[in-house]
């Protein structure tokens, strides 16, 4: 969990360097589109703080008023981000609007863009790493902040052909339609972002490539029982919660049900990182013909 808190305290900084470059860069050209993209940095410093705060809580262990953990802190996180992620695209619409009746000419474009094109390199650079390290840890909000930033990536390297574009046209009505654009893709990136941690915190199933990785586990490795049934998942941030059936012999010792369930269990926290199993082991007389999967 340390290494995640220190990411999540890297995007703080980073956030605040790029901020004051796009800053400088609207400063020097007055440029609305460059306004939009930083602009939307104040967001990302803002989101970087949230998911801080979100990881320290998630890192809590369990306790009597939460017995399963505080893993789904990093799902607020998200959603706080997606929403601030919206408040900044309108943001940006009120500004296009009020620029589209008397657009202003552009003024040193080429340092302010060179000064862009430093921030969008080192987001590109950083929204890598946060992506690929929040995988590997199994942190949503890491994930959800590099997916964000890498947007911001995308809308900047569209920022930056936009105003090259201005510069030489002189069609000064391409800046403020320009920075509506970069708006209505803030807008959508926001949505998907609401919409996958809300899936989180309705307790949404695993993606079916990992539900059928699951199912050939305990196929595999549940000899001596007659089957399992009733198979449930979800996420809670970093972790996956794993509950199903298990049918044994009435007469079966418990010793021997119990040797068969520490073995499924290893062998699904092995497939799954960070996962926990629960295994509810019944008599033969509860067996079912639906959902089964008899090893």
């Amino acid at each position: 969990m340390h290494r995640t808190i220190m990411l999540a305290l890297g995007s703080v900084g980073v956030g605040v360097v790029v901020l004051a470059l796009k800053y400088l860069a609207y400063w020097i050209t007055g440029s609305v589109a460059l306004y939009s993209d930083a602009l939307e940095s104040v967001i990302n410093i803002v989101a970087a703080g949230a998911a801080v705060v979100a990881l320290r809580v998630s890192a809590m262990p369990a306790d009597d008023n939460h017995p399963f953990g505080h893993s789904k802190a990093e799902y607020f996180s998200s959603v706080i981000e997606g929403v601030l992620i919206v408040i900044a695209a309108l943001a940006i619409l009120r500004e296009a609007y009020h620029t589209l009746g008397a657009p202003q000419p552009l003024q040193a474009p080429a340092e302010g863009l060179a000064l862009n094109a430093l921030a969008t390199l080192i987001n590109g650079i950083w929204s890598w790493v946060l992506i690929r390290e929040g995988r590997r840890l199994r942190s949503l909000a890491l994930v959800a902040d590099g997916k964000h930033l890498l947007t911001d990536v995308v809308t900047s390297l569209g920022v930056f052909a936009g105003v090259v574009l201005v510069g030489l046209t002189g069609w000064l009505i391409l800046d403020p339609l320009l920075a509506a654009l970069v708006a209505l893709n803030i807008l959508w990136s926001g949505w998907k972002l609401v919409r996958e941690s809300v899936g989180g915190l309705m307790d949404e199933s695993v993606p079916q490539e990992e539900l059928d990785r699951i199912r050939a586990v305990i196929f595999e490795h549940a000899q001596g029982a007659y089957q399992a049934h009733d198979l449930r998942t979800r996420h809670a941030g970093r972790r996956t919660f794993i509950e199903f059936h298990l049918v044994v012999a009435g007469q079966m010792p418990v010793r021997d049900a119990h040797a068969i369930c520490d073995r499924l269990e290893a062998a699904l926290h092995e497939t799954v990182a960070n996962s926990t199993v629960t295994i509810h082991v019944e008599p033969e007389d509860k067996a079912k013909v639906s959902d089964v999967y008899v090893p």
